[in-house]
């Protein structure tokens, strides 16, 4: 038994390390956001409360049957329900009867009722999808910061690694007096700041971590981290097609279209049911009845009829159809329509706006491809010349003909060159995202 419980304690402490040591993809985190978010949970029970709203509108087409049971006793004079004599006595009597009803016809109001639920439904899917969408985009963002944050580490410790190797090389030389100490001290300096920024960088990754792991609803941030990948431009065509063709293509299959439209039809839906109280509605219903009173006697034998046969004797069955004509309602039909049609009228606008939205967004997409990657070509030669300047200052700092500062000063500006290409890297790589997003391209940085 210990040696069974001793197993089971082993593979839970390998388990708990697996979990612990779990590094998040890109595809992982998108999944888990969108399943675990809490506006999408909540826009979920909206999506529920919609298919009730469904249920209803069906329910009320349906012939209703409602029950009731009534006991009362008088004292002194009272009626006696069963055979409607005054009688001057204590009276115990019962009644009950059974009543259904149903609406034949409202103006097709019920009906439009039904198709507005079903509507309504397909609206809320819509506008759940669309915050997904959001969602995507949001932990697309967020992860690639972390990754841009974390090459910016690297790149500053191999800086400070190339520092601490000139440190030892000018420490020998100034033992031998071959230069003066103020250029090793310039030098410690120079490995001051890259520490500080190797620290900074490192608060950067937690924060980042953090944010992602607050959108995923990861409370564990200390064990929460991300793969460790190298990532590269990712090949993409998506520049072959136009703005316009990408835009055409994403108002077939946005959410945020369909849901904007939606809203429309929900508007137009709504007038049809505000028209619907013009005309008259027809109802039909049908009710059972029957009574009880203790003093309810047999005329012939004068004795208490029992409560059975008072049941059988005193029921009865009334029904008919009822007409009611709208005359005048002070205006109130009227003025609902009118409110109706300008609700239309603001769902049409707001549609017009979401698709005009959309074009914009998408302009912008497709110039911030173009400008950012121009950026990071920019920044990429940027660096070539940087480091090819530095390496001509280094060789000259070696032979003594450059100062410590002068030095530093062009190791500083290779350092800042390679911090903005990891930057426009990383900035290329999101704008590119989102722009294959408005062309159904899913997130991914294969």
């Amino acid at each position: 038994m210990k040696v069974k419980i001793t197993g089971l304690l082993l593979i839970f402490s390998v388990v708990v390390g697996m979990a612990q040591q779990k590094k998040w993809t890109l595809e992982e985190c998108v999944y888990y956001a969108v399943e675990n978010n809490l506006t999408v949970a909540q826009y979920e029970l909206d999506l529920e409360n919609a298919k009730i709203d469904q249920s209803d509108a069906l329910g009320a087409l349906l012939p209703n049957l409602n029950g009731t049971l009534q006991a009362s006793a008088n004292t002194g004079l009272a009626l006696d329900p069963t055979t409607n004599n005054l009688v001057s006595a204590t009276i115990f009597s019962a009644q009950g009867d059974l009543t259904s009803s149903v609406t034949l016809f409202d103006g097709l109001r019920n009906y439009n009722r039904i198709e507005r639920a079903k509507l309504s439904g397909i609206a809320n899917q819509y506008r759940l999808d669309d915050i997904k969408d959001d969602i995507r985009l949001s932990v697309a963002n967020a992860y690639l910061q972390v990754l841009s944050n974390k090459e910016s580490l690297k790149v500053f410790k191999a800086q400070l690694a190339v520092t601490e190797q000139d440190l030892k090389r000018t420490n020998e030389l100034v033992e031998s007096g071959v230069v003066a100490r103020g250029d090793l001290l310039e030098l410690e300096a120079t490995a001051a700041g890259q520490e500080q920024q190797i620290i900074n960088s490192q608060s950067l990754i937690l924060i980042s971590r953090i944010n992602l792991a607050q959108m995923l609803g990861i409370t564990d941030y200390e064990n929460f981290d991300i793969a460790e990948e190298e990532f590269d431009i990712p090949p993409s065509d998506i520049l072959d097609n136009s703005a316009k063709v990408i835009f055409d293509k994403a108002l077939t299959f946005r959410n945020d279209i369909k849901f904007a439209l939606s809203g429309v039809e929900l508007a137009e839906k709504d007038l049809e049911i505000s028209k619907g109280a013009k005309y008259p509605s027809i109802g039909a219903f049908i009710n059972y009845n029957t009574r009880y009173s203790d003093q309810n006697n047999d005329p012939f034998t004068g004795e208490k009829i029992p409560l059975k046969d008072q049941l059988y004797i005193n029921d009865g069955i009334s029904y008919g159809a009822q007409m009611s004509i709208p005359i005048f309602n002070g205006w109130s039909v009227r003025n609902s329509i009118k409110r109706s049609q300008i609700s239309v009228d603001i769902a049409r606008i707001e549609y017009e706006r979401t698709m005009l939205q959309l074009e914009t967004d998408v302009n912008q997409a497709y110039v911030d491809v173009t400008s950012f990657y121009k950026a990071y070509e920019a920044a990429q030669k940027t660096l070539e010349a940087r480091s090819l300047a530095y390496q001509y200052s280094k060789e000259r700092f070696d032979v003594g003909l450059m100062n410590s500062f002068d030095f530093s000063q062009a190791q500083s500006r290779v350092d800042n060159a390679e911090a903005e290409l990891i930057r426009t890297k990383y900035d290329y790589i999101f704008r590119l995202k989102i722009l294959e997003f408005y062309f159904g391209i899913p997130i991914s940085l294969e």
